[in-house]
């Protein structure tokens, strides 16, 4: 990291030519290299000293949005006032993004989750420390800053991965007149983004389930308080609650004036989230966190509520809908969400079937389809619960999946292939 935003390309160059000088310098009575890694080594010793007589002095602003979603470009915007009475030119600003490196038990563990998925023929896999890496952004030329005067400079960030990112300072770098090295003046500027899940169009889909009587209507569902929907007024009777009387209504009649509810009947969806798996960077996870993204977006929930079930280190639910949340609100959980490896399903299970008395119909992203997930799905519908079952799987596994419970209903599960998830999703 250090290397890459010190040494400019022709000084990664000019590195790189030293080192294999050095290699080829063991015998100086049978080659010249030894001359050329000293020649080398003395413009890069040269450049670095150059880099310490670099001051400046900025007043920096970053105009930063709240929210990124992965996999689309993120544009913003530095502003810096160059506070010196120098004319600064040739200039380039970095961002220092906090340390996205993971620590040695996490990266052991990932590791090893990595070992575990590779075949027995297979040589190499995928660098686990690239899991780790949130977002990127690279750095950007300035033009020239006249004394006491501001600019404005485009930043973009590319967002690898959900999550929150901390941005914690603004470098600004500047090249030595042999351009190999950079030195560098940080400013701290401390901001941070979340960046919210990947998300995918979704076909208009008729969710399962109809319209059902709620109990103390939405106010209830949102865990606020019990109250009806309000409809009209009429007198009092005796053991109406004083706290339903109606005082502009009494005032102008005379008498006791009360509020009158009723009881509300609307569709309330379960949206099943699978996050039980050993993998502390799990592929399918993401991707179902990623569908479950999708259906929060795309679900009407104006007239309906939205029920997001999830184990993490609890068990959650966090509805949507009717002015209880709004859906940027259930992004925000879902770019939070974490694989759980320290409770069984069971613990899902059991906040599902609790839950499923007042919901119209499930929607169940799963990342596996054992006998574990399996029996829960056969267990909602004994219970006559609509579900839509959608399971992400590696590329080519799909065809392999047994519907199972679902198998008079094949238009009811799906099986999502890494890859190829928006196609998966078109054919719902």
């Amino acid at each position: 990291h250090w290397v890459r935003r010190r040494f400019t390309r022709p000084g990664l160059a000019v590195l790189g030519g030293a080192i294999v000088a050095a290699t080829l310098a063991v015998d100086p009575e049978l080659t010249l290299a030894y001359q050329a890694f000293g020649l080398l080594s003395a413009l890069l010793l040269v450049s670095m000293l150059a880099s310490r007589f670099f001051r400046a002095r900025f007043e920096v602003a970053r105009v930063l949005p709240r929210f990124g979603t992965v996999g689309c470009p993120l544009p913003y915007r530095i502003v810096l006032k160059n506070l010196t009475a120098l004319t600064q030119r040739g200039l380039v600003v970095m961002e220092d993004m906090s340390d996205q490196r993971p620590s040695l038990a996490e990266f052991v563990a990932l590791q090893a989750a990595e070992e575990r998925r590779l075949r027995s023929f297979k040589l190499t896999g995928r660098r686990a420390g690239g899991l780790f890496e949130i977002a990127r952004i690279p750095e950007a030329h300035l033009p020239t800053i006249l004394p006491r005067h501001e600019i404005e400079v485009p930043m973009e960030l590319m967002p690898l991965r959900r999550g929150k990112l901390k941005i914690e300072s603004v470098s600004v770098g500047r090249p030595d007149p042999l351009g190999l090295f950079k030195a560098v003046a940080r400013f701290p500027a401390p901001q941070s983004v979340l960046i919210l899940p990947k998300r995918y169009p979704l076909p208009q889909i008729a969710l399962p389930g109809a319209r059902k009587y709620q109990r103390g209507g939405v106010a209830l569902a949102s865990a606020i308080g019990e109250s009806d929907e309000f409809v009209s007024t009429r007198d009092y009777r005796h053991g109406d609650p004083l706290r339903h009387i109606h005082w502009r209504s009494w005032a102008k009649a005379g008498r006791p004036i009360v509020k009158e509810f009723q009881d509300e009947f609307f569709v309330r969806h379960a949206l099943i989230l699978d996050t039980f798996t050993d993998h502390p960077r799990s592929e399918p996870f993401e991707e179902a966190v990623s569908v479950a993204a999708s259906f929060a977006c795309t679900v009407l929930t104006q007239e309906s509520l939205l029920d997001l079930l999830f184990v993490g280190r609890a068990a959650y639910c966090f509805t949507a809908g009717r002015g209880v949340a709004h859906t940027e609100q259930m992004l925000e959980i879902l770019a939070s969400a974490r694989p759980c490896t320290d409770m069984a399903f069971e613990s899902l299970e059991a906040l599902v079937l609790d839950h499923v008395s007042v919901v119209s119909g499930c929607v169940a992203v799963l990342i596996a389809w054992d006998d574990q997930r399996q029996r829960l799905v056969r267990r909602l519908r004994l219970l006559n619960v609509p579900v839509l079952v959608l399971v992400v799987t590696e590329m080519g596994h799909g065809a392999k999946l047994n519907p199972g419970p679902m198998e008079d209903e094949p238009h009811r599960f799906h099986a999502l292939e890494l890859g190829a998830i928006k196609e998966g999703l078109s054919r719902i």
